[in-house]
């Protein structure tokens, strides 16, 4: 079993900057891959990035490109999700979530076995 806690959102305006956190706990294989994920209301859960632990290597959804970073504490076991120039559609609940290894894609939210609890991310104009 895997638990994962998020936090670091809240309130900013647009433009500035947020850095989620997303500690992980439990069995090491079951967090080989680490996503973030993002829901605004009435819509959606939608891909954000995603990182695989051991290697560093990340994915990023086309609308994150350029403004999001994710990053890794191997050794914390933790995720970080720096979010730059963000705009008011940016607003969600941002969670992030993890997998083992084994095939499935990186972006579909139902390829992923543990979620945290989400977080609130709100952007204003």
């Amino acid at each position: 079993q895997v638990q994962l806690v998020e936090s670091g959102g809240g309130l900013v305006q647009a433009g500035g900057s947020l850095r989620l956190s997303c500690a992980a706990s439990g069995r090491t294989f079951d967090y080989y891959r680490m996503g973030w994920f993002r829901q605004a209301p009435g819509k959606e859960r939608e891909f954000v990035g995603a990182i695989i632990m051991v290697q560093g290597t990340t994915s990023y959804a086309d609308s994150v490109k350029g403004r999001f970073t994710i990053s890794r504490d191997y050794v914390k076991h933790t995720v970080y999700l720096q979010m730059n120039s963000l705009k008011p559609e940016d607003t969600a609940v941002y969670y992030c979530a993890s997998r083992g290894y084994r095939g499935g894609t990186y972006y579909s939210p139902t390829d992923y076995d543990y979620w945290g609890q989400g977080t609130q991310v709100t952007v204003s104009s």
